[in-house]
């Protein structure tokens, strides 16, 4: 079983790069609150290196998310996930790469610019890790 072909059955590509950015708005402030949770449980010292903090946790946050349900909980919360090239959710080693990949695209500028610009312009709604991989987000009620 492969991904859904966006011509045939659109339903399940259908607002996915707006459910996309409005679930990185809301895993971005749980990653957010998080990090300011543990500030406390570091003597405060955190406090210097808190984009690094942040960093960090965004990336374990999504890796667990990604891995548990092919999901994290801002897509959860508006009915996407991520599908790997033959349809199936992510496992453990998929949801690394992708994270790696989505990081890696945050810390080069014009490559999270050219990631941006595929999701809003391909039939997939597929950003450049997307791509790389193989994989789509999709909705879940279509």
């Amino acid at each position: 079983m492969a991904l859904a072909d966006p011509i045939t059955q659109p339903q399940f590509y259908q607002s996915v790069a707006t459910k996309r950015l409005l679930a990185w708005a809301v895993d971005s402030v749980l990653i957010f609150i998080i990090s300011l949770l543990i500030v406390p449980f570091t003597a405060f010292i955190a406090l210097f290196f808190f984009l690094g903090l942040m960093l960090t946790v965004s990336f374990v946050y999504r890796v667990i998310t990604l891995a548990a349900g092919s999901a994290t909980l801002g897509m959860r919360l508006f009915a996407i996930e991520f599908r790997n090239a033959q349809g199936q959710r992510f496992d453990l080693g998929s949801a690394f790469l992708h994270t790696l990949g989505y990081t890696i695209c945050w810390t080069v500028p014009i490559l999270q610019l050219i990631s941006v610009i595929l999701m809003a312009t391909t039939a997939r709604g597929q950003g450049l890790t997307d791509h790389v991989m193989g994989s789509a987000a999709l909705n879940l009620r279509a």
